[in-house]
């Protein structure tokens, strides 16, 4: 069967299976993971797993590149550079900060409110309506603060605020575009790539500040804490080898302070 479905989708083709059929054959799930179906799972998945196709991510670079080339000089590049900005270093999922590309999934519930919206000259704070971690649907609120590091989240945030005021004062969102609407994915997809290529995505934003604030000397708790992730499965977004990264937390202990981002 593994001949023709990934292994992975046989496991939960089982699983289906045992659902349909427990109340024809009530002993069906101890057959499902006896011996003989564990150990020939565990076969095909060696012999038949493609790997993972995993985006590069995000690096301190590329957003020194983005920034320089998309200059503060129009409103959706004033936008692009939050939503860059904000993605990288609170961790965000694409999806949090602009909408789907099907018109059929945009919900305004799931919008950053602008009236969430905190500015400080040093730091930054919104909610986050609902994430993907959030089952009871009681939002995270954000906070970003200024730092003498590579690149400052909070003077971008607050230019392409000020624009925003000016164009749209009464628009509930947070984030919009030129055009008055909420950016989508391909919107902000098709900017990145403009000058990335094709080797990155929406999720190169999450797997850079991952890999970043793992550098930075951050211990798995807190970086999962501002990921929102449910479980260890963010580990996956550090995308280097730990000996890499020992070498860049030495250096950066030795050189300057970590910044302060959090998830609340």
């Amino acid at each position: 069967m593994c001949h023709h479905i990934k292994p992975d989708s046989v496991d939960s083709y089982l699983s289906g299976i045992c659902n349909q059929l427990e109340h024809l054959f009530p002993n069906i799930r101890a057959v499902r993971h006896g011996h003989l179906v564990a150990r020939t799972l565990a076969g095909c998945k060696r012999m038949f797993n493609s790997p993972p196709n995993r985006k590069r991510p995000l690096e301190i670079e590329d957003l020194q590149l983005l920034l320089q080339v998309f200059l503060p000089n129009s409103h959706d590049n004033l936008l692009f550079r939050a939503i860059l900005l904000c993605g990288f270093f609170a961790l965000h999922r694409l999806g949090e900060l602009t909408y789907p590309n099907n018109p059929r999934l945009h919900s305004s519930r799931k919008l950053i409110r602008r009236s969430s919206v905190l500015l400080t000259s040093s730091s930054c704070t919104y909610i986050l309506p609902s994430h993907k971690a959030d089952r009871l649907f009681q939002g995270s609120t954000i906070i970003f603060a200024t730092q003498n590091d590579d690149i400052d989240p909070v003077q971008p945030f607050a230019s392409y605020l000020t624009s925003r005021n000016q164009l749209f004062p009464y628009h509930p969102a947070l984030f919009i575009a030129s055009d008055g609407t909420v950016p989508t994915r391909s919107w902000f997809i098709s900017r990145l790539r403009t000058y990335l290529h094709d080797n990155v995505t929406g999720h190169s934003l999450r797997a850079g500040g991952a890999t970043f604030f793992a550098a930075a000397g951050w211990p798995d708790n807190r970086i999962q804490a501002l990921g929102c992730w449910s479980s260890e499965a963010f580990k996956i977004y550090i995308r280097k080898n730990p000996v890499v990264l020992q070498a860049l937390l030495h250096g950066r202990i030795l050189s300057s302070h970590t910044p302060t981002f959090a998830r609340v």
